[in-house]
């Protein structure tokens, strides 16, 4: 075995996921494939020498289908003897991809392997209804009876006792600490600059946060999924809310405190990373920004869904023989306000040190690069602090959560 280095990582803008978002108009494949172009204009290495490069997507149909890794690498101009491959562990996939990476690397098999992911959510199809995940099986939903994923945060809440000023005032922090990383120019180590095809900027800096937001205006925000949670999915006698409260007979009612403003953003978005052996890297005269310490994912209970970050945390920590109190600072995705707030209570984290530049909340959450870009960011903010470890712990659909450590060299 041999360490998995991380040698760059960028990322694009986070641009609003909808039409006259800054971004829409860029073809996914494209948005991955600058990605690409960026790392071998910082990094000086010659792409035909990268054994595979690894994409997260948490679609993989239409746009983002048959394969956006290895479209995406022949569309930057790679050459045609660089393989790619795509992966799909909902939101968790691009953390994913680089634990792949990292795993191929440190065996021995693969030398410098790229790994990120994109999601280009302006450009989903809107027309496939209340997301449950669950494969519209039948036999699957008598035994798990999924619901969508707002109505899994609102239980949450419930059953955590978190309200609706708590989900509130974590969203409008998260909304200040990126605010204050974007004047800073925190971001700016790892974010590229998105162009057309006549090299014309598109989009340079995240545009979905909204500065100024304050407990006062979220608190006019109407509950998003008190509706949903009183719906039907097709086939499904009882409504989402009573299948939450089927299973979890302790909850008395569901109450619905997530909405548009404590929930993670629609953005679209890409990002990779290049991890490589440290023999490579010698090789070639680069050097290493970190290593991968250790990478771990954990199933939890399907119909809550959201519970796993904590968990996968805690198998990654003992993975790497380390505690909580070892990890300098933690990147918690903000699927929804009561996600990191859980895994806060959970493992009694200093909240001073989680997400310190803000998280999806603010920024947005393009399913399949979100976890690459969160590796990226905490790598940054522990340059900057001059601090040596960072933990980067997600959620994801159909009930698993996903983690790594990472570790400055």
């Amino acid at each position: 075995m041999t360490d998995a280095w991380i040698l760059d990582a960028v990322r694009t803008p986070r641009g609003r996921g909808r039409p006259g978002g800054g971004l829409h108009g860029v073809h996914p494949q494209e948005l991955f494939a600058q990605c690409l172009r960026a790392l071998t204009t910082r990094g000086g290495f010659d792409p035909g020498e990268v054994d595979d490069v690894v994409a997260g997507n948490g679609l993989l149909a239409g746009e983002h289908g048959d394969d956006i890794a290895r479209l995406a690498l022949l569309l930057a101009g790679w050459p045609q003897t660089v393989p790619g491959m795509t992966l799909n562990r909902f939101c968790g996939s691009g953390q994913q991809a680089v634990t792949v990476a990292a795993a191929g690397v440190a065996s021995g098999a693969q030398d410098v392997v790229v790994a990120g992911g994109v999601e280009s959510m302006s450009r989903w199809d809107v027309g496939v209804g209340i997301p449950t995940i669950d494969g519209a099986n039948p036999a699957f939903r008598a035994l798990f009876p999924t619901v969508p994923q707002g109505i899994s945060a609102d239980l949450i809440a419930s059953l955590e006792g978190f309200t609706r000023e708590d989900v509130d005032t974590f969203a409008a922090e998260s909304q200040r600490r990126a605010e204050r990383a974007m004047a800073e120019g925190r971001f700016g180590r790892s974010v590229i600059a998105v162009t057309d095809a006549e090299g014309a900027t598109l989009l340079d800096r995240d545009e979905h946060p909204r500065p100024g937001t304050t407990v006062e205006k979220l608190a006019a925000l109407p509950p998003a999924f008190a509706a949903m949670g009183a719906a039907r999915v097709e086939g499904e006698p009882r409504t989402f809310d009573e299948i939450c409260l089927d299973r979890y007979p302790k909850v008395e009612r569901i109450d619905h405190v997530h909405h548009a403003g404590n929930s993670s953003g629609v953005v679209d978005g890409a990002a990779a990373a290049v991890i490589a052996s440290p023999e490579w890297a010698r090789a070639q005269g680069l050097s290493p920004r970190a290593r991968i310490r250790a990478t771990a994912a954990i199933g939890s209970e399907p119909i809550i869904m959201l519970t796993a970050p904590g968990p996968a945390a805690q198998r990654c920590l003992a993975k790497a023989g380390m505690r909580t109190a070892d990890i300098d600072l933690w990147e918690v995705n903000e699927a929804f306000a009561a996600v990191p707030l859980k895994t806060i209570r959970d493992l009694d984290l200093d909240p001073e040190r989680v997400n310190v530049n803000g998280g999806a909340i603010a920024l947005g959450h393009p399913i399949g690069a979100t976890g690459a870009m969160l590796i990226g960011t905490v790598l940054d903010e522990l340059e900057r602090q001059d601090l040596a470890t960072g933990l980067v712990t997600m959620c994801t659909g159909g009930g698993m959560g996903t983690a790594t450590i990472i570790e400055r060299i």
